[in-house]
């Protein structure tokens, strides 16, 4: 039988640091400039334990993708790990469910908030006309870079996460110099209430680490890639995030709900003068467009894969002759981030997307449960998670433990949305055992 992975034609030019800062790099988005009032808004100085409760299952949970994508040498990542486990439908699920509720949407906001952002520069923005513009060639220039080649995708990963790690440990370093040790005091009591609210929004900041491992069928030697890649990213990640909140509160204080929109800009103003909020704008839009690169780097490899199986229509598995990149899946998924950016009519299915991407998580752990049991000795160099069924039921016990606290409406608009797309995939299977095989 042959190689799937060797039918993609794809080239291997990913190895740990570079799948580690892209998590990096898609995981620290726009997120990160707001994150710290929110969470002290409910905990206050206590706010770090929810940051070591987001970082144990988000860690949990990305061992169990470890353990899968050290097994998986095809792109495709979330959508192929729970398609091996579960099946075609589950996959196509999957698949469906990750790409228009966990990805274009979040793509779309993504670029909206660098706009917004960039009006501080460039007040012109604001016209209808030049934001349009601006969104194309953000989304074009991403698309063509990324059709050019994947070594290229990945430079830019690097140049962006760098562009804004670097600045924000400069930050950091610069604002413990102003840190006032009563603002960390831990005035609000934590409760189970108090530190699963705000764990609860805390953990839609560690969103996408999973973005990058749809690169499977470009990784070098994906035994050792990807938990090397996953621990090191997750580990970056959890450090800077408390790095940022402890300063935060100690420089701020009480004083945090006057700043709560721009936190980390009020500690650059007051740490490094008036400069310090030019500074922190312009790492904010640096942060957002490296955010929006990375999904546009590795999202469109789940429409690769789909349509690799099937699932998908086939001309999203064309790679392209010079280039060796699946150059219609990309500037198709491209093509759709701008038009949903232009309308920007996604708010409530952005709400969705949060629930959804929860939702593939525990499909992945559960998938990790599926797979070891169904071949329990591991083979060559895969990496296999320590403990047996531990981690797994630890990561799928966090996972629910945050999804019951969503609301009856988010529930019903992802039942609606799993309705919907299983009504097509029977319409599809039924279309194609109407039509004549294919001879080989």
């Amino acid at each position: 039988m042959e190689d799937i992975s060797t039918r993609e034609n794809l080239k291997r030019e990913i190895g740990p640091w570079a799948l580690a800062l892209a998590i990096v790099n898609v995981v620290v988005g726009s997120g990160i400039f707001v994150i710290p009032a929110i969470i002290a808004e409910g905990l206050g100085g206590a706010a770090i334990l929810a940051y070591l409760v987001c970082g144990a299952i988000i860690l949990s949970i990305g061992l169990c993708f470890a353990e899968l994508g050290s097994k998986t040498t095809v792109s495709g990542g979330i959508y192929t790990y729970i398609e091996n486990a579960f099946g075609p439908y589950a996959g196509f699920l999957g698949n469906n469910l990750y790409l228009w509720g966990g990805c274009i949407m979040s793509d779309a906001a993504i670029a909206n908030a660098l706009v917004n952002t960039l009006k501080y520069f460039f007040p012109a923005l604001g016209d209808g006309t030049f934001r349009v513009v601006f969104l194309f060639l953000v989304f074009a220039g991403l698309a063509l870079l990324n059709i050019r080649s994947v070594k290229h995708g990945v430079g830019f990963v690097k140049f962006t996460a760098f562009g804004k790690l670097l600045p924000l440990l400069f930050l950091v370093g610069a604002g413990a110099f102003f840190v006032e040790p009563e603002n960390l005091k831990w005035v609000i009591a934590p409760t189970i209430g108090n530190v699963g609210a705000a764990s609860l929004l805390l953990f839609f900041a560690f969103l996408g680490l999973e973005v990058p491992l749809s690169n499977g069928g470009e990784m070098k030697n994906p035994g050792r890639t990807v938990p090397l890649g996953i621990i090191l990213g997750v580990s970056v990640v959890l450090v800077l995030y408390i790095s940022i909140q402890l300063v935060t509160q100690g420089v701020l204080g009480d004083n945090f709900v006057v700043y709560k929109d721009a936190p980390l800009a009020a500690v650059a103003g007051i740490a490094l003068g008036k400069p310090g909020t030019v500074f922190i704008i312009s790492i904010t839009a640096i942060s957002m467009l490296g955010a929006l690169g990375g999904q546009i780097l590795s999202n469109p490899r789940t429409l690769f894969a789909g349509a690799r199986d099937g699932l998908m229509p086939g001309s999203f598995a064309k790679v392209h002759p010079r280039f060796f990149t699946p150059y219609v899946a990309i500037a198709f998924y491209t093509a759709v981030g701008f038009v949903l950016a232009v309308l920007g009519g996604f708010q409530q299915l952005a709400v969705i997307s949060s629930a959804a991407v929860l939702t593939l998580y525990l499909g992945v752990v559960l998938a990790t449960v599926k797979l070891r049991r169904k071949a329990p000795a591991t083979t060559g160099k895969a990496f296999r998670l320590p403990g047996g069924f531990v981690i797994p039921l630890l990561a799928a016990s966090g996972i629910v433990w945050l999804l019951s606290s969503l609301t009856k409406t988010e529930f019903a608009g992802l039942g609606i949305f799993i309705a919907v797309f299983s009504v097509i995939y029977v319409i599809m299977k039924l279309m194609k055992r109407k039509m004549p095989p294919v001879q080989e």
